[in-house]
């Protein structure tokens, strides 16, 4: 009885604790779950949002000021071309003879070809202070003049004398001149300001250099030379076309703050740190001057931001980016120092990532809504808007990858040459003017070794020891060296600089290199130019002096002549001594008439009666040398305008040359005929001698270049006949096979010249 009244007992109690806890126990978690879970989730959802945003904020943010330090550091290494270029432009006078040892005829011809090949690099004068006399030299867009010293000068000219200075470069400050609005002198443009930001340069000139005229260098000080510079003309060449985004731009300013370019046109030459406060009290600008003060001026390079109140004519407080880089003016920082600042607007930014925020916002009050619904489909529909939201990024992230790309074509779209190298040489990605240059598709070039393009093996090894340089010390390296393309030479001036990543650890070596062959061939054109007045004024010293000895033994030679037996020993040695004298008279003649300006009147010439001219006075020699004479002259040439003599020399060098060129024999062939079209005449003297080789092809035409021996040859006869045919309104061109291209070696000059009108 007891047990069936225990079992009743518990069975009352399980149907109790069924009925009544368990349904309560259900409708609490389903409580617990409706109100407090959904609100953990949505708060967690938010959360994640709020910080995927910010996240994309920075990520935007600093990918776009990445940019634009990319920009100010190309920008910063344009300028410190341009000075590169003044500094040589400076040395390179200073160590002419023409200025060391004041020779007055050609010291003026020397500043002005100094001037005019870098004056696009803002200067504005060339000053050479003498220290025998208080007298400047001064050659600017006015002419060549002489003045006063000033006592500016003779601070330069103390600098100077001191033996330590000797080859260095004083870099004054920037200063601001007064100048007046002058209309024939356009290098001096007026600001709005009147005023005029200059810098000198200043270079010692000692008596160091030799030429034909002193032999021997003197040593003594000779004085100073001094460019004058229009600091803004040559920083807005550079930095007036930057574009960062849609609006940005770029400003400079030198190591006192002082904004040497500006777009704000009153802000050039005014002070970085009061002239904001100027124009905007009520705006606290202590984040730029900060900025200024501790990084630019100190010559760092960054990236940050600040408060600023206008923009391209927009006037309000706002938040722009800014990207700066330091631009050295000498080898030591601390010395000489200016900075270039990029900036925009931060609202270009946040434009880019706005419709991200608007739709993730729009998809948050949905996903609010419809967690209200229930626990799975808030799980359901976070899935939806975590795929949403990544497509929205992946869309986004293409138009950021585009606009990243127009950054890109700056780059590609640059005159200058720039690619980035790895520690071994390989290079990483190059530019389309590198592509240009090379004459290669850039796949080709990209993951190739920089010895293996078209670096000879000094000029690879220059650009290994620069790259190494700049891994193991992390300073910029500038070096001038050879590439050989298409057997043509160029010359290139590149500037390698270290990549940074986000530890500032240097993982590659930017190079940017620009093509400065032009400036190397007027280098060696002006030493021809110095060298053939060299030689001009010593050819007429020796004529006149050789003149008159040479014509009294050709007088008593003669005259011994006349009283001696024509078929004695003696008579024949008389012959060879008049036969040497004339020889040596016409050599005297032919170095005359290379430096005597001629006046000959211009006449009506036969082509075919000078070439019968040439070859009765070398068919001699050409039988000697067993040459086969072929002529083909036309009957109806007609007749060209000019100078018989001129052009019998021009024939004369030519046939010469070929004579020399077949030394065991060969055939000489002249042909003369009458182009009706062109109305033109053509002669062509082709010899199957060893034809010229690659190397000398660009060069035979030069000045003192030659191929023979010491003693054979003066290197003037192609120079001074290319010269003639010019004159004349002609050309002239060659055609060469050796034996490496061609069994039938041999070279054809063809001369063109316009034949007189019927």
């Amino acid at each position: 009885m007891k047990d069936k009244t225990f079992t009743s007992t518990i069975k009352n109690l399980t149907t109790f604790l069924k009925d009544r806890l368990y349904p309560f126990n259900i409708k609490s978690v389903l409580i617990l779950c409706g109100f407090i879970i959904p609100p953990v989730l949505l708060f967690s959802v938010i959360i994640l949002s709020w910080m995927s945003s910010v996240k994309v904020k920075e990520v935007v943010t600093n990918d776009f000021n990445q940019q634009q330090l990319v920009l100010a550091r190309h920008t910063a290494q344009q300028i410190e071309n341009s000075l590169n270029l003044l500094k040589k432009g400076l040395s390179r006078l200073s160590l002419s003879p023409s200025i060391q040892y004041f020779e007055k005829v050609s010291i003026g011809n020397r500043m002005e070809i100094t001037f005019s090949s870098i004056r696009e690099e803002g200067l504005l004068e060339i000053k050479y202070i003498e220290f025998v006399k208080p007298l400047a030299h001064i050659l600017d867009n006015s002419g060549y003049h002489t003045a006063k010293t000033h006592p500016a000068d003779h601070l330069y000219l103390k600098w100077a004398s001191d033996k330590s200075n000797i080859g260095n470069i004083l870099i004054s400050d920037v200063s601001s001149v007064p100048i007046e609005d002058n209309p024939d002198n356009p290098a001096f443009m007026k600001e709005s300001d009147g005023e005029l930001l200059t810098m000198k340069m200043v270079i010692p000139v000692w008596q160091v250099s030799v030429d034909e005229a002193h032999p021997l260098a003197t040593g003594k000080f000779s004085g100073a030379i001094v460019f004058v510079i229009d600091v803004t003309a040559l920083i807005k060449k550079v930095t007036k076309d930057i574009r960062s985004g849609k609006t940005g731009y770029g400003w400079v300013i030198d190591k006192n703050g002082t904004f040497l370019y500006h777009p704000e046109k009153e802000f050039i030459g005014k002070n970085a740190f009061a002239v904001r406060k100027e124009r905007k009290p009520a705006i606290s600008f202590s984040r730029i001057n900060e900025i200024q003060r501790e990084k630019m001026l100190k010559g760092e390079m960054g990236t940050s931001w600040y408060i600023s109140g206008w923009h391209r004519g927009k006037e309000g407080e706002m938040k722009k980016l800014i990207a700066y880089a330091p631009i050295q003016l000498e080898d030591n920082p601390a010395t000489l120092i200016w900075s270039v600042a990029i900036v925009a607007p931060i609202s270009e930014v946040e434009g880019a990532i706005h419709d991200i925020q608007s739709r993730q916002f729009l998809m948050e009050g949905v996903v609010i809504f419809t967690m209200l619904l229930g626990g799975f489909l808030i799980i359901s529909l976070i899935v939806i808007w975590s795929s949403s939201l990544n497509e929205e990024v992946k869309k986004k992230t293409s138009e950021l990858i585009k606009s990243e790309n127009q950054y890109r074509l700056l780059i590609e779209n640059a005159n200058d040459i720039i690619f980035t190298v790895n520690r071994d040489g390989n290079i990483m990605s190059i530019n389309k003017a590198g592509s240009t240059f090379f004459k290669r598709p850039k796949e080709t070039l990209t993951n190739r070794n920089i010895g293996e393009i078209c670096f000879n093996e000094d000029s690879a090894s220059m650009q290994f020891i620069a790259i190494d340089e700049v891994f193991n010390t992390g300073k910029n390296q500038q070096i001038i060296y050879s590439v050989i393309i298409d057997d043509n030479e160029y010359w290139l001036s590149t500037n390698f600089s270290g990549l940074l990543d986000e530890q500032k650890n240097i993982f590659a070596v930017l190079a940017i290199a620009r093509d400065i062959t032009h400036i190397k061939k007027m280098e060696e054109q002006m030493f021809y130019t110095e060298k053939l007045a060299s030689v001009g004024t010593l050819a007429a010293g020796v004529a006149h002096e050789i003149n008159n000895p040479l014509a009294i033994i050709l007088g008593f030679t003669d005259l011994l002549l006349e009283k001696t037996p024509p078929d004695s020993e003696l008579s024949d040695i008389l012959k060879t001594i008049e036969k040497q004298g004339t020889n040596a008279k016409r050599v005297v003649e032919n170095l005359l008439s290379f430096t005597r300006f001629s006046e000959n009147k211009e006449e009506n010439v036969n082509i075919n009666e000078n070439i019968n001219s040439v070859l009765s006075v070398v068919g001699n020699t050409a039988s000697l040398h067993k040459i086969t004479l072929v002529k083909s002259l036309s009957e109806t040439l007609p007749p060209v305008k000019g100078h018989a003599g001129e052009l019998q020399q021009v024939f004369f060098n030519i046939i010469n040359n070929a004579i020399s060129a077949m030394k065991f024999g060969g055939t000489l062939t002249i042909v003369t005929k009458h182009t009706d079209p062109e109305n033109s005449v053509e002669i062509k003297i082709s010899d199957t001698g060893c034809g010229i080789r690659k190397e000398h092809r660009t060069r035979i035409f030069d000045p003192l270049f030659t191929t023979k021996k010491v003693g054979e040859g003066t290197g003037l006869g192609l120079f001074v006949s290319y010269g003639i045919i010019s004159k004349h309104g002609g050309n002239i061109t060659f055609d060469t096979k050796i034996e490496e291209e061609s069994i039938d070696t041999g070279t054809t000059f063809k001369i063109t010249l316009p034949a007189v009108k019927q």
